[in-house]
């Protein structure tokens, strides 16, 4: 009988340390929007190195929600002939008995995500993205940053509704920076202005980074004749390796010198760039690109999906964020195309309205966009190149726009 009863203690310890006792309904809900996220990611494709991430450790901190716990301190009592094992140990007495200040371990999460609020990851991220990138359409084309600075146009009008609708200044400037749909860009700022925001926050910019495919057409189109949809733009010229060199030196002094707030994300955007450009430090160039971009991303995006626990994602204000998110991702999209039909007016034809999508910074998917619909009207078209002019450019607009925020609002 001794041994049944101590069978169903130990059973009913399991089960009242399991999910079962310790998960209420809006962690399940939780798990099932983690996986939607999985389907997204993995049969629609769309953005799976981040989303999938994202996804998982969503669904593990509202399976497991101590995976995010930080480290605490436990009083345990000692006897008189024990002290001596815990003399490095604070101590304190109470009612005679002698107890030790013994610290705990926090959970896995909580020690990765010291990257994210620290600002360490998205630099980091900007690191390898400079070192994939190829600013020589931007360089051909410098009227290009007319586009990525009218896209991000959509970062401070939200702004202005996210004040409207009651959030602080301070929460406003983090929703509205989904508008440059640059991820990274919007962890950074968020960590800084509105840490409590982050899971909402995060998690919506890098939806609306996947479903570019699927917001920009349908505006592109909208704002556009088909006569604008059809122009085919003149090649580009070339450019020399010394422009390549000099650009992102040229960019990151400018940049820091103006707007410090931005120069981590500019600084080691320009960096990663420079090591690619220069032809001297290759191995340095594919180490940014591929291990260390690869494990940041892992990193990133799993301490970010363990910020969307149930407690803190499902509320009215995350429904608002999502709402405005997607606002301000339209608009800037909006915008770009906007500039790029008055560039069209004032060049008499020469420029494509739809590479003005492109102007924000979810690379390169927002080029290859224009370049579909582009190609929809004409299938000689060829606007890809065109558009990565703007779509970098979206890029240093993001950071710079971020910049603006952190140095008025921080």
């Amino acid at each position: 009988m001794e041994i049944i009863n101590g069978f169903w203690d130990a059973l009913k310890g399991i089960y009242q340390g399991s999910g079962l006792m310790n998960l209420d309904w809006r962690n399940y809900l939780m798990i099932g929007i983690a996986c939607v996220l999985f389907f997204l990611a993995i049969k629609k494709q769309f953005e799976p190195l981040l989303l999938l991430p994202i996804a998982f450790g969503m669904l593990l901190v509202n399976l497991f929600p101590a995976i995010v716990a930080g480290p605490t301190t436990e009083m345990i009592p000692v006897k008189p002939e024990e002290l001596d094992h815990y003399s490095n140990y604070a101590k304190t007495i109470i009612d005679g008995q002698t107890f030790v200040s013994k610290p705990t371990s926090g959970g896995l999460f909580f020690y990765l995500y010291q990257g994210v609020k620290l600002g360490i990851y998205p630099p980091l991220i900007f690191l390898g993205v400079g070192a994939m990138t190829d600013f020589g359409p931007l360089i051909a084309n410098p009227k290009s940053f007319i586009l990525g600075a009218a896209a991000q146009i959509g970062i401070f009008v939200t702004f202005v509704g996210a004040v409207f609708l009651g959030f602080t200044g301070s929460e406003a400037g983090a929703i509205g920076i989904i508008g440059g749909a640059d991820g990274p860009t919007a962890i950074f700022v968020t960590t800084k202005l509105a840490p409590h925001l982050l899971g909402s926050i995060a998690i919506a910019a890098y939806s609306y980074m996947a479903l570019v495919p699927i917001i920009q057409p349908p505006i592109m189109r909208a704002l556009t004749t088909k006569k604008e949809r059809a122009v085919v733009m003149k090649q580009l010229r070339p450019v020399s390796k010394l422009e390549k060199i000099i650009f992102p030196v040229l960019i990151v002094v400018i940049i820091s010198i103006l707007l410090p707030d931005a120069a981590p994300l500019v600084g080691m955007l320009m960096f990663g760039n420079l090591l690619k450009e220069s032809g001297v430090c290759d191995r340095l160039s594919k180490t940014a690109q591929n291990e260390l971009m690869n494990i940041i991303t892992i990193f990133l995006g799993t301490t970010v999906g363990a910020t969307a626990t149930g407690e803190n994602f499902l509320s009215l204000s995350t429904l608002k964020i999502i709402a405005l998110g997607l606002i301000a991702f339209m608009m800037g999209t909006a915008f770009g195309v906007l500039f790029g039909k008055i560039m069209y007016k004032l060049t008499g034809g020469k420029v494509n309205p739809l590479i003005g999508s492109a102007g924000v910074s979810a690379v390169p998917m927002a080029a290859r966009v224009s370049q579909k619909v582009g190609q929809e009207e004409n299938p000689g078209n060829f606007l890809l190149m065109h558009a990565m002019g703007p779509n970098v450019a979206g890029v240093i607009g993001s950071a710079v726009a971020a910049g603006v925020l952190l140095s008025v609002l921080k």
